[in-house]
This record gives C-alpha cells, structure tokens and sequence, in this order.
C-alpha cells in the first residue's frame, strides 16, 4: 500500500512539476495548495532533495524547484525513495529480501509465485511511468 508521505510526495512533486516555469517555489504554497501538512511536507522534500530529485534555493526568494526534467523522474524511484521496496512480501523482494519462516519450499509456494507476478507488474507500470507521464496523464 501506498504511504500517505509517498502520495504527498507524488502531489509536492506533481505541483512542482506543474509550475517548473516559475521556477523556485515556497513549500508554504505547496503545502496550502496541496493540503499537505507544512512540516510533515518540509521532511519530504528534503529527503527528496537528498537523492537529487529536487533542488532548492535559500533566503528570501528560496523555495524548491526540481532537480531533473519531469520526464527523468520515475515514479517507481520516488516510491522506493520514500516508502521503500515495491514488492507487497519480502520473499519477493528484490532489495529487501528475506525467506518467509514458515515457508517449506519457496520454488512452489503458491502466495509466493502469485506476488511475484503482482510484484512485477507493479514495477512494470511504476518504472515506466515518469512525473511527466503522470502530469500529462499519459498512463498505460
């Protein structure tokens, strides 16, 4: 499931994306905008910032702007950054891997090979959708 910090971090996004014309942005604006709580919003963006998916500016017409073109940021990336890996059960995961306890035999596990699949197909649409996509809804 989908972290409300993810989704507020896909909107902050989304409306960056949508003012790149502007160029530096408050997150003051974002956050009454986007009715994103402003310090909650503030975490989000620098954790964002570290990974280079924004930038920001300092001072008196400081804001944030983003750090790549719209169409170089993957959702799938911003997911992974805030929420961690996108497998639904770790025995699936790619990054966080771990062998379930009960499991006997994971070769023909059942749950196993079904969430393999959603795992895939999640990161099917994730990775291939970019802000862009997502702004201009181009999905699927």
């Amino acid at each position: 499931m989908l972290s409300k910090k993810a989704k507020y971090a896909l909107k902050a996004l989304l409306f960056l994306s949508k003012n790149t014309d502007r160029g530096v942005v408050l997150i003051a604006e974002i956050s009454e905008t986007e009715g994103i709580p402003k310090k909650f919003l503030e975490q989000i963006l620098l954790e964002l910032k570290k990974q280079g998916i924004l930038q920001s500016k300092r001072g008196k017409e400081g804001g944030y702007f983003l750090g790549k073109p719209a169409n170089e940021i993957g959702i799938g990336q911003v997911v992974r950054i805030i929420d961690g890996p996108l497998a639904p059960i770790p025995c699936v995961s790619k990054m966080a891997y771990r062998r379930c306890d009960e499991c006997i035999d994971e070769k023909t596990c059942e749950i196993r090979n079904l969430f393999l699949q959603v795992r895939d197909a999640t990161i099917e649409i994730l990775d291939k959708t970019s802000l862009s996509d997502l702004e201009q809804k181009n999905i699927l």
